[in-house]
């Protein structure tokens, strides 16, 4: 009977395991993805104070309103007047760090951050000089110490012991990264935002089913003109299973944020202000001002998503008992928070990399011409295989390949236009390839 109780235990953590190595990949492939969501999300909620902005700088929109509806705008007005006066630009020449945190929902009541773990950790560089941003991803189950006594935990734990004071020490003692400003968004937040807006008209241009019920994700989208509610708009920015993989995911979600910003500029939003701003008070935690919060919502949708340069902090898989934790590579660690936080990368120099290429069985003719393209700039094309990822993208493996190299080889092939820029020095897609081109069926 014991004996067989320990295979079971054996065999349960086994199952564990699997699924967490599973989860773990997921997790890597999806990153650039995660982090598309989390700008997303923020920059929907953002929005709204955009727009705030914009009502009280224009006071004849006021004029064209009712006496009620600008009785309702009256105390902003106020508080932004105020804030403004006192408010020094948060764009110095240096660069920062800004925290990004997507918290999970605890289910314990009256207070939704208690307990709350950052199951998204986003650590975002912002260079108003070159007005650039790099954007690292932690994975939630990095295996890190945490401060003030903690003990060994995953990194998304910190939150939920101490809240953003552990995370922001952890971050510091762990990566020597100083956080200059942090957002925490909770999970319901984009569709509290869009219902306290009373919905946003959109056309869904396909229709869209998806049913994952452990993530308790249901979209059911016909196809043709809508007015999507919350949950409809959290599902269509989420949806994943399209042809056209991240290039209509990114549409969609160009068509989603201008839909919005089209109904927060009518004049009839004026009305749904202090229930958008009850909704950003519930839903998001920041210690940056009103109007600071508008500027950095103002300098994010400046920069040319497809130019934001991304990297997942590298490591492997481990298990310690019923515990699976993210192993932090030490060296390599170090190489992407040099690259994304310190910008240490070289400038383009020409230096003639070598190239790999992976593409999925249907993308084999186009993967031959991109091999031939390479071939004639003078580039050695040291791998063409097939691969089963599901989404196309550029992966720098070398510290050398740089958003700038990408950009002056777009040029020569208009074809790697809007491919997502990855850093990855674990050589994960690509072993022995300076860069790696990954043609996906999205």
């Amino acid at each position: 009977m014991f004996k067989m109780k320990i295979a079971n235990n054996n065999e349960n953590q086994e199952e564990e395991y699997k699924a967490f190595l599973k989860n773990i990949r997921a997790e890597k492939e999806e990153s650039s993805n995660f982090t598309k969501l989390l700008f997303t999300v923020v920059l929907a909620v953002l929005c709204a104070v955009i727009v705030c902005v914009t009502v009280v700088e224009n006071s004849y929109i006021l004029d064209k309103i009712s006496t009620e509806q600008a009785d309702n705008a009256s105390g902003f007005f106020k508080f932004y007047k105020k804030e403004k006066k006192n408010f020094e630009t948060p764009f110095s020449p240096r660069r920062q760090n800004i925290l990004l945190l997507g918290v999970d929902s605890n289910g314990e009541g009256s207070d939704i951050w208690e307990g709350t773990r950052s199951d998204t950790i986003i650590i975002v560089n912002i260079d108003p000089k070159t007005h650039s941003i790099n954007a690292i991803s932690i994975p939630r189950d990095s295996k890190v110490y945490l401060p003030d006594n903690k003990g060994v935990q995953k990194i998304n734990s910190a939150h939920a012991l101490g809240g953003i004071n552990l995370v922001k020490k952890t971050l510091k003692e762990t990566f020597g990264i100083k956080i200059d400003k942090y957002i925490i968004v909770h999970d319901e937040a984009v569709e509290k935002v869009v219902d306290a807006l009373g919905g946003i008209p959109i056309y869904v241009e396909k229709p869209m089913k998806y049913h994952d019920y452990a993530g308790k994700l249901h979209i059911n989208l016909d196809k043709g003109n809508t007015v999507l509610n919350g949950k409809q708009a959290v599902g269509y920015l989420r949806y994943r299973k399209d042809g056209l993989g991240d290039i209509g995911r990114t549409q969609r979600q160009q068509w989603f944020m201008r839909s919005l910003f089209e109904k927060l500029h009518s004049p009839q939003v004026i009305t749904k202000i202090p229930e958008v701003l009850n909704v950003c008070n519930t839903y998001i935690k920041t210690d940056m001002s009103f109007y600071e919060l508008s500027q950095y919502a103002a300098f994010a949708r400046s920069v040319d998503e497809n130019k934001i340069e991304i990297a997942t902090l590298p490591g492997a898989p481990n298990q310690r008992g019923y515990i699976s934790y993210w192993i932090l590579d030490p060296k390599k660690t170090q190489e992407v928070i040099n690259r994304m936080i310190y910008r240490d990368k070289p400038t383009l120099d020409g230096t003639k990399f070598k190239a790999g290429i992976m593409y999925s069985p249907r993308k084999e003719e186009e993967a031959q011409a991109m091999k031939e393209k390479l071939s004639e700039l003078g580039f050695e094309v040291n791998m063409l295989k097939i691969t089963h990822l599901s989404h196309t993208r550029f992966v720098a493996n070398k510290n050398d390949v740089t958003i700038d190299f990408l950009n002056w080889l777009q040029k020569k092939m208009p074809e790697l236009n809007n491919m997502q820029f990855i850093y990855d020095p674990t050589e994960t897609f690509s072993v022995g390839s300076d860069f790696t081109i990954v043609l996906a069926e999205g």
